[in-house]
Parts: C-alpha cells; structure tokens; sequence
C-alpha cells in the first residue's frame, strides 16, 4: 500500500506516505491546489464555526480554504500571518513556530494594517492540518499580541493525538502510521 485513503467532506484523496523517521510516517496532505476539496471542506467548516468576525490564517496551505471559508461565511476578507517580513509592511508583530513539517524554525509576521483589523475582534484561526498544534499556537500567540479574541479554531484534519483536542474543530482525524518491516504501513491507534 503506497497510498492513504483519506476521505472527508464527501470525497476521496490518495495521500503518499512520508517516513518522519525510521519507525513512523504520515499521510501527506496538500488541500492549496484542490478546489473541490476547499470547497467542499470550506462549506462544512463555516457551518462548524458559525459566527466570528474575521477568519486568520498562516501562509501558505491554509489561504485557499481561509478564502473559501470567509465567503461562506459572508466576510468581505480574512488576514493572512505571512512567512517573511515584506517591504510593505509596517508596524509588524512576528513570533516563531517550529512544525512538523517544516525543518527548521519559521516565523510569522501580521502587518499593522491586518493588526487593525483583527484588533478587538472575534477570530477564529484556520490550518489545512492541525498535528502538534505548534503552528496553530504560534498563530494564536500572534493575533493575541495583536489584540484580537480567538473563539475558534479550525482544520480540515486533526492528525494523531491532535484528534483528542477538544478545543479545536476538525471534519476528520488523519492517522499517524507504523512503517512495517515490508515497506508496507500500518494505522498508530
């Protein structure tokens, strides 16, 4: 078996594993360039998360379902915490996060001008995958900086352990995986 089959928000995805080390693997999930999955998980999120002022994300994967979302829910926008410091930006915040799947530590930075609009406002935080929740953490250490109420917290997969969160709402949990000695992987229950 070289895929996982993932299903959610009424679809099947085949996800390839990648070996985090020599014992244990994940299914790697990539929703940025999957407009019928955005759609379809967007639809179902917003109406988990119900009402909020402003959703936030950080870039990357988490743009596309963080517009499909907003729509859904009627927002004119949503704020995006970016990844590197741009010459356009003023009065940044940033703070740091080390994930799963990054190698090494990053950064997140919001603009003065997202800061305003997030400022005393209900948020509700968005990732495409919540795992160890670093990322998840280090997004909302950055809009409480910035004044902003988190209410919610949302993903399309809660990977693992991060399944057991109850502070966190999700369409399904995604399975962390043993690899055989045949190459061959087995579900971590």
């Amino acid at each position: 078996m070289k895929n996982y089959c993932l299903k959610v928000a009424g679809l099947e995805r085949q996800l390839p594993y990648v070996d985090i080390n020599d014992e244990i693997a994940f299914a790697s999930f990539v929703v940025i360039s999957d407009t019928e999955l955005v759609s379809a998980a967007g639809k179902q999120l917003a109406e988990k998360i119900g009402e909020c002022d402003v959703i936030v994300t950080a870039e990357a994967k988490g743009i596309a379902l963080s517009y499909e979302i907003s729509r859904q829910l009627g927002h004119k926008g949503f704020v995006v915490a970016r990844k590197s410091e741009k010459s356009y930006m003023r009065d940044i915040l940033e703070t740091s996060v080390k994930s799963i799947t990054t190698v090494s530590q990053q950064h997140l930075y919001l603009d003065g001008s997202d800061i305003e609009k997030i400022r005393g406002r209900n948020v509700c935080l968005i990732d495409d995958v919540v795992s160890t929740g670093e990322s998840l953490a280090a997004l909302e250490n950055l809009v409480n900086k910035a004044g902003a109420n988190v209410i919610a917290r949302a993903c399309i997969l809660a990977e693992g352990n991060a399944a057991d969160r109850d502070d966190i709402i999700f369409l399904e949990k995604l399975p962390l995986f043993r690899k055989l000695s045949d190459g061959s992987y087995e579900v971590i229950e």
